[in-house]
């Protein structure tokens, strides 16, 4: 508990960062502690709202990189923030399903992950309270994943970088300000 296991490097630009803010594209490598990049994510430039359906966000993950292992697509939904883990061949494995609100005042905002069905809850990720101080002044976030052991490793994979997702969609900020709204508004 508690022990660094991986790295996360975002590979963007100053001007990219600033015009495109939390919806921009991004190559993030993740490494491990040796240095070495284990897992590649890939999000283009979507949009990020609901009233456009066709373009809704999605990541590509590859392990090693290269070799896509699978990806996590936004589900169009109005009320609660939803997303599909999919395997290589982008058969779906299992969804993702946030609070209608993602604000987090004095407590963790949880989004469930559950079977391919929807019909339970397997595991979730969580973004978890730091603390007044923390959440107010700084852009910095923890969280957490729970998972199945069994689950394939590359499943697992691809949940971590569905917290990468989730992250710059709903608590990254922009100008200084939270980008909390009801569901996908």
């Amino acid at each position: 508990m508690g022990q660094k296991i991986y790295f996360a490097a975002e590979d963007t630009d100053c001007c990219t960062r600033n015009i495109c803010g939390p919806g921009r594209p991004f190559d993030m490598q993740i490494l491990d502690n040796s240095g070495k990049e284990v897992i590649h994510v890939y999000r283009p430039l979507r949009c990020s709202t609901c009233w456009f359906p066709c373009c809704l966000q999605k990541v590509e993950v590859c392990s090693p990189p290269g070799t896509v292992i699978g990806y996590v697509k936004q589900s169009w939904s109005i009320c609660v923030p939803k997303f599909t883990v999919c395997n290589a061949q982008e058969e779906e494995v299992l969804k993702i399903e946030g609070p209608c609100f993602t604000c987090s005042i004095c407590g963790d905002v949880e989004f469930q992950v559950l079977s391919a069905d929807g019909g339970t809850q397997v595991g979730k990720i969580s973004k978890q309270w730091t603390g007044l101080v923390k959440e107010l002044f700084t852009d910095a976030d923890n969280f957490g994943i729970t998972f199945p052991m069994d689950l394939d490793v590359n499943i697992k994979a691809v949940l971590l970088s569905a917290t990468f997702l989730i992250d710059f969609m709903f608590f990254e900020k922009k100008g200084n300000k939270e980008n909390d709204s009801p569901g996908m508004l």
